[in-house]
């Protein structure tokens, strides 16, 4: 239970990094670049995150962002279209290693804003029942 608090924390952590930039407006590249990298380590926190919980509180194992992804929804952690932007948000978590491509990294971007607002609803709802019997 306590590395899953821990790993909690760094998703929580990771989220705050993320959303301490300005997602919802015009930014010069740098600003667009550090967000979607906060963005990739926020994800990879989050989903790992989430495979510790549903090990943890749920006995599942799964191996992958996606498979955790469905997961989530199959126990009610996510909504079906949680879940449906929640897969969206993998692929293009897969797809940054191509930022270089200058329209990529600007759709990315502009998905950010929805893909952060998921990403807190997500760990909100993992915090609630991982600790609500506390």
């Amino acid at each position: 239970m306590e590395r899953l608090k821990e790993r909690l924390t760094v998703a929580q952590k990771a989220l705050t990094t993320l959303t301490s930039l300005p997602l919802s407006e015009v930014v010069d590249d740098v600003v667009r670049d550090a967000a979607i990298q906060r963005f990739e380590y926020t994800f990879e926190a989050l989903w790992k995150a989430a495979q510790l919980q549903l090990r943890v509180h749920e006995g599942l194992e799964q191996g992958s962002p996606k498979g955790v992804v469905r997961s989530c929804l199959q126990v009610g952690i996510l909504t079906e279209d949680q879940a449906r932007k929640a897969l969206e948000m993998v692929d293009d978590r897969n797809l940054t290693v191509h930022t270089y491509n200058e329209k990529l990294a600007q759709l990315i971007f502009s998905r950010l804003r929805d893909y952060a607002e998921l990403m807190n609803d997500w760990l909100a709802v993992m915090v609630s029942r991982s600790f609500s019997g506390e």
